[in-house]
């Protein structure tokens, strides 16, 4: 009976080891890249959900539950799971590019950015990086939020700063190059 508690604890300890592992990597890379802290917890969580998804597997083939029964189950929530995707695919295509993008993204919170869309061109400062979209702030202070997904189909450039367009509404102030940072 000790055996299977002592292969549970090894398989625990190892999955605890790779997440630290994983998430120290993370941390260091949004270092190196000057990631945001707050984009670098959601890729945290994402490690947190798979780690325990693997803990989990691992627990239930150690205490010898029979693949049959276990596919029957899986199936199952498969089914349901695969209709919940199917019917909301834009929301895991959100999270698949928010993760794609904490690593490959070339901007930053503060760029000034044009997304250059076939009916209307967005620009604006990218205000904050989310898990399923890109805050943007106009110069007119209008906020918009664009679709990761979308986001990464379409073409985008970054404006140089001396080239921002000014506002148009004298009240309203230009944000200051620094003002992100």
């Amino acid at each position: 009976m000790t055996y299977p508690i002592i292969i549970s604890a090894i398989v625990i300890l190892t999955l605890i080891i790779i997440r630290l592992v994983l998430i120290k990597i993370i941390k260091k890379y949004a270092r190196k890249f000057e990631r945001m802290e707050h984009r670098t917890g959601l890729i945290v969580r994402y490690v947190d959900f798979f780690t325990i998804f693997c803990t989990v597997l691992g627990l239930i083939m150690v205490w010898g539950v029979q693949i049959k029964d276990l596919g029957l189950v899986f199936s199952s929530v498969f089914a349901v799971i695969g209709v919940g995707f199917f019917a909301q695919w834009s929301i895991l295509s959100n999270i698949t590019s928010g993760i794609i993008m904490f690593f490959t993204f070339p901007y930053k919170i503060g760029d000034y950015i044009k997304i250059h869309d076939k009916e209307y061109d967005y620009e604006g400062y990218i205000e904050n990086i989310k898990a399923f979209q890109v805050v943007l702030r106009t110069n007119t202070n209008a906020i918009i939020t664009y679709p990761n997904a979308m986001f990464m189909q379409k073409g985008v450039s970054i404006i140089a700063f001396e080239d921002i367009p000014k506002p148009e509404d004298p009240t309203t102030e230009t944000p200051k190059e620094d003002q992100f940072y």
